[in-house]
């Protein structure tokens, strides 16, 4: 168990960084509005970690792609260990993605209309690219960054405006596939990972499953483990929530061979826009 402090208003976990109020908490973190120095306001994430050795790894992740610059990427001011946190300080969203679905589905009884999760996850599409594509200079290598933890949870809206965000298991590749750890939100993690492989395609096989969500209000699959199973093997996916006409391109983004799924998470998208909005 995390042997972190609680947090309470009032509470300065960096100097000059003022809690206000609490904007959320999940089974791994807390997300708080604090006060900065200057008197404006940002977004503090509270991430418990015991483990040294954990917390170094991921505060290198979250350092190297907070050096990439997007439009569609979440900025991050600062990281940093603190009273058994792993701290990070970023821009204040007005909510994720996951908001926006249970705020509809409260108040219209509805999923996200179509078109418009067409026009949110084009933006999330843009930025989960950028980091994807072999462009990056990391310690004098050229390398693409794989997110690892699309979900809608972790798209955030600034107005109209997706931003992928939480960055901690990010992970620089210098090949289409290589041997990785076994980690990331299990209901959206592709059969690749869970055979300890990590692949160039991983985040779009991720933002399938996030678009059946958002699109449908629930998952294209119903077999998930609690834990990571090694050896698991994933059941077709249930995609009869969806239009007959856009099953296709998604169960083709879907698919357990990496290399078969759309050339980029642009393109699939793409594909989609034009059969939902015509």
């Amino acid at each position: 168990m995390s042997n972190a402090v609680p947090l309470n208003p009032g509470m300065e976990p960096y100097p000059g960084y003022r809690l206000r109020q609490v904007l959320g908490r999940g089974g791994f973190a807390e997300v708080w509005e604090a006060e900065t120095p200057t008197g404006g306001t940002v977004a503090l994430k509270f991430m418990p970690c015991n483990d040294g050795l954990a917390a170094a790894k991921e505060i290198r992740s979250i350092e190297a792609v907070r050096k990439l610059d997007h439009p569609n990427l979440c900025r991050i001011e600062r990281v940093w260990a603190h009273l058994g946190y792993i701290v990070i300080a970023m821009e204040l969203a007005d909510g994720s993605l996951l908001d926006l679905l249970e705020a509809y589905i409260s108040e219209f009884h509805t999923p996200i209309v179509g078109e418009q999760v067409c026009l949110y996850l084009s933006q999330a599409a843009a930025g989960i690219d950028f980091m994807n594509s072999r462009v990056h200079i990391l310690d004098g290598r050229r390398v693409s960054f794989q997110h690892c933890d699309i979900k809608a949870s972790n798209l955030l809206l600034f107005g109209d405006t997706v931003k992928l965000a939480d960055f901690g298991l990010a992970s620089p590749t210098t090949s289409a596939l290589k041997f990785h750890r076994r980690a990331g939100t299990l209901n959206y993690t592709p059969p690749e990972v869970f055979q300890g492989r990590l692949s160039d395609w991983t985040d779009q096989y991720s933002l399938a499953v996030t678009y059946c969500e958002l699109r449908a209000g629930r998952l294209p699959f119903n077999d998930t483990p609690a834990t990571f199973v090694k050896g698991f093997v994933r059941m077709a996916p249930d995609l009869s929530m969806l239009p007959e006409a856009e099953r296709p391109i998604v169960l083709r983004a879907l698919n357990p061979t990496p290399q078969d799924r759309w050339p980029s998470c642009k393109d699939f998208i793409a594909r989609l826009s034009k059969v939902v909005v015509g």
